[in-house]
Parts: structure tokens; C-alpha cells; sequence
């Protein structure tokens, strides 16, 4: 089992930058594909980003943010990073970082365990 704890959210300008960070508690950080995914009251939630178990070279990301945003992971740390490049206020959500098992996976489904999220608010 692994605890997850978003942070790093805030009201930002658009186009602007922010970097999100969760850190993993319990064991075998590693063994997780991780995800961050977002929020909006009245919508459903919303896959924003992918990192693989088996190489941090293996992200993916949904075409809204595809060239903006990066994901990365420091297996050392337990610590997995959305970079958020290019601000827009359609970016506002509440973000939330989630570990699966699995090797590639977009369906909130997919994921095991989630963290409680961190609000990012984006201004025009």
C-alpha cells in the first residue's frame, strides 16, 4: 500500500508556471506506474499525465497538455512531478496524483491509490 500527498498548488498568472510534487509513503515507490489527474466541480475526473514502473522515459500525457506539461519521478525521493509550463485558466483543477500497478494506464479506473489533491487556479 502507498500513501500519496500532493503539494505545490496556488494561484498562478496565465502563462505562467507551477510544479507539482507528491511524495509516496510506504513501500516500493518504484514497482507504481504514477498519474496526476484533475478535477473541476461537475465534471468528471480528468487524465493529465502518465509516468511508467519501468522507465521514467515512458510519459504520456493528454493533448490538452501535451508540449506544456512534463511528469517526472525520483525514485529516491518517492516523489513524482507534474511541471506545468504555459498557464491557461482552463487549467484550473484541483490535481491529483494516483499510483497503479499497472504499466500504462489512462482510466481512473486503472489506479490503485489516490492522494486528496492540491488546488491550482490559473488567472487571465
Amino acid at each position: 500500500q502507498v500513501q500519496l500527498v500532493e503539494s505545490g498548488g496556488g494561484l498562478v498568472q496565465a502563462g505562467g508556471s507551477q510544479r507539482l510534487s507528491c511524495a509516496a509513503s510506504g513501500r516500493s515507490f518504484s514497482s507504481y506506474t504514477m498519474g496526476w489527474f484533475r478535477q473541476t466541480p461537475g465534471k468528471e475526473r480528468e487524465f493529465v499525465a502518465g509516468i511508467s514502473k519501468w522507465s521514467s522515459a515512458n510519459t504520456y500525457f493528454a493533448d490538452s497538455v501535451k508540449g506544456r506539461f512534463t511528469i517526472s519521478r525520483d525514485n529516491a525521493k518517492n516523489t513524482v512531478y507534474l511541471q506545468m509550463n504555459s498557464l491557461k485558466p482552463e487549467d484550473t483543477a484541483v490535481y491529483l496524483c494516483a499510483a497503479t500497478y499497472g504499466s500504462y494506464a489512462k482510466r481512473e479506473v486503472e489506479y490503485d491509490y489516490w492522494g486528496q489533491g492540491t488546488q491550482v487556479t490559473v488567472s487571465s
